[in-house]
């Protein structure tokens, strides 16, 4: 019989594979699929441990490996929140629009829209920064008190919104000081009357109202800083921001003594 004969590196080379494909046999783990009840426990037990990326991964694997199992959606939510607690907030987002999308009747479907609310406000950042996960995080409060205006999760997002609407008073505040300090005053007005006409409630109002006297005295247009001086005056006569508005539109400063400011800072008539 005729013995076939490789060259060096032909034989080499099947030398190479068979070691590898003996190797890789010998590696290759037994896939053992496990039972629900003891894979959900698992993961349970590694969320109370604090092990949240372990937790969410283990509540994945419940799905995978049972997924029309009732243990299926549960694990769903839990392997969302997992991810939620260990701050991976984009993967707990992308696993609460799944279970909503696809449980839209379930009974934490409440939770869940709350728990996708929390997982943009969470990320609020400061006002100096870009603010578009703020704008997510209100709209999703919004979501939830629409959904379920009677629900425990609708009080508290109610109480989450007010400070979700500060930030971005806060941001519509920071642009109109930059205008404002290289004298685009244009552009600042137009941010001030944002802040005041959208965000009434926010603790950014008073000044928004000063920065437009501010505004409209450099602009020369002493009656429109008259006129938003006695709105601020008439809303925060206490206020540090009506006290500088008044010593800019009047000329005259209401810290000092009232025989010190003469007779148009004793009168508000030239106000109204």
């Amino acid at each position: 019989m005729r013995q076939i004969r490789f060259s060096a590196p032909v034989a080499m080379l099947l030398t190479a594979l068979l070691v590898g494909a003996c190797s890789s046999s010998d590696e290759e783990e037994v896939y053992v699929e496990g039972k629900v009840e003891a894979l959900y426990n698992t993961a349970v037990n590694s969320l109370e441990a604090g092990d949240y990326k372990d937790a969410a991964n283990q509540f994945d694997e419940v799905e995978r490996q049972h997924p029309y199992s009732i243990w299926a959606v549960k694990a769903q939510l839990m392997a969302a929140f997992s991810n939620y607690q260990a701050n991976q907030y984009d993967e707990a987002v992308i696993g609460l629009n799944r279970f909503i999308r696809l449980h839209p009747g379930n009974r934490d479907i409440e939770y869940a829209y709350y728990l996708k609310a929390l997982s943009y406000y969470e990320r609020i950042s400061d006002v100096a920064r870009d603010q578009l996960i703020t704008e997510q995080a209100l709209h999703s409060l919004r979501e939830v008190i629409r959904r379920f205006p009677d629900s425990k999760y609708s009080r508290d997002a109610k109480l989450k919104i007010d400070l979700t609407r500060d930030h971005l008073a806060g941001k519509q505040m920071e642009i109109g000081r930059f205008y404002l300090r290289r004298d685009h005053y244009l552009a600042a007005i137009n941010r001030f009357r944002k802040v005041i006409e959208e965000y009434q409630t926010t603790t950014h109002v008073p000044e928004a109202l000063h920065r437009l006297v501010e505004a409209y005295t450099a602009l020369g247009v002493m009656e429109e800083a008259r006129k938003v001086a006695s709105v601020l005056g008439y809303n925060y006569p206490g206020s540090e921001w009506y006290l500088d508005s008044y010593a800019l539109a009047a000329g005259s400063d209401l810290r000092k003594k009232p025989d010190e400011r003469g007779f148009f800072a004793r009168t508000w008539d030239w106000l109204f």
